[in-house]
């Protein structure tokens, strides 16, 4: 039975976001939000399968292809792309040591970033040399290292693919609407002010951290949501992981840090393809995210109705006992460490219940938000040791 930690609701916080309409919490369904320690009931994984995969079966990719192929640094890599029956083909690079047959897989999960021009160019080196954004953007959070290649030099054969709004699978920017293109060029005039004049990808990124917005209000419309898309697209991408014959379908694995590792977690939950799962900075409960953690959070992080019976550490061990690593950053600005102390109890307690305690591990390090070299080396281990 999991234990409870109570909210003393008469307590009442009062927070900067919402104001006088703090107590509208003490009003809202989200029980996790009032009683952070609800045990969430013994068909928790089947909620979250109604919720976010509800098709019987995993989807398969369509009319796969291999786009090109090249080597490099001892990799045999592919380009490949997929439909998966709706919008742009999906592209992803697939790497593995040269020279190998049948290895254990894993799907390296890029992040949200507040970057979605670039999807996999984040964390993987493909073909052609990688934007100076990019390189920027991996020195602030992988410590200037494309960990999808290192961690196919391990003994992987890895898969790095665009998930839904980002890379090939992102929104053209003349289908937003007019106000967007307006917030843009507002945006862009006060850089060039400041002697920053902004390039077509910076432009694209700000536009997109808008449009996020909406796509939300379309997919509630047609009785989806972001996070049930990014899901069920990484589903796929599983599924053609698993159809290779230089994987050995019952070993595949999933990491990602941030949005890469709210990714991850989603796929252990929905996905039973996945026999490890990596989460790096991106766990606590949904309690301490009031107040200071929401708005800097992408809708992908919120999938609608979730909390009105489960929280996120809930949503990540709704597999156990399958194997799960959670990398905490302590000075993570994006949460607060009693939420990230928190759900590590949590994550504990549902793995407890499960009767393989060790199954889950939850590893805190020093430093703001990132998967350094130390925490790649740690969490790269931990996949050998699990797949």
């Amino acid at each position: 039975m999991l234990r409870k930690h109570a909210i003393d609701v008469s307590q009442r916080d009062t927070f900067a976001h919402l104001g006088v309409f703090s107590d509208l919490i003490d009003h809202a369904p989200s029980g996790v939000l009032r009683e952070m320690g609800q045990a969430p009931g013994d068909n928790l994984l089947q909620r979250i399968r109604n919720l976010l995969a509800p098709e019987s079966v995993i989807p398969a990719p369509r009319e796969v292809r291999v786009e090109s192929t090249w080597t490099k640094r001892g990799l045999r890599c592919e380009e490949v792309s997929w439909s998966v029956g709706y919008g742009p083909r999906t592209f992803g690079w697939l790497m593995k040591p040269e020279g190998s047959e049948r290895l254990p897989g894993v799907l390296a999960l890029h992040g949200h970033d507040g970057v979605k021009f670039y999807g996999k160019e984040k964390i993987a080196d493909g073909p052609a040399p990688s934007a100076t954004s990019v390189h920027a953007l991996r020195e602030e959070l992988y410590e200037g290292r494309a960990f999808a290649n290192v961690l196919a030099a391990e003994g992987f054969t890895v898969l790095i693919h665009d998930a839904f709004l980002w890379g090939s699978r992102r929104f053209p920017l003349e289908t937003m609407p007019p106000a967007i293109h307006e917030l843009v060029d507002l945006w862009a005039a006060r850089e060039a002010q400041r002697g920053h004049v902004p390039d077509a990808a910076q432009r694209y990124d700000v536009a997109a951290r808008h449009h996020e917005h909406l796509i939300a209000k379309y997919c509630t419309l047609m009785g989806t949501s972001i996070t049930g898309l990014v899901s069920y697209e990484d589903r796929v991408a599983a599924a053609y992981l698993e159809s290779r014959p230089d994987v050995d379908s019952r070993r595949i694995g999933c990491i990602g840090l941030s949005g890469g590792g709210c990714r991850a977690a989603l796929l252990q939950a929905t996905c039973d393809l996945i026999s490890a799962a990596v989460v790096v900075g991106m766990m606590t409960t949904y309690r301490q995210l009031l107040d200071h953690h929401v708005e800097r959070h992408t809708w992908m992080f919120f999938p609608p109705g979730l909390s009105c019976f489960a929280d996120w550490p809930d949503l990540a061990a709704s597999r156990a006992p399958s194997p799960l690593l959670v990398q905490f950053d302590s000075d993570d600005d994006l949460f607060s460490l009693e939420g990230m102390q928190a759900a590590d109890l949590r994550l504990r307690e549902h793995y407890d219940r499960a009767g393989r305690p060790g199954a889950y591990e939850g590893r805190f390090y020093h430093g703001p938000h990132k998967f350094d070299l130390a925490m790649q080396l740690e969490a790269f281990d931990w996949l050998k040791q699990n797949l």
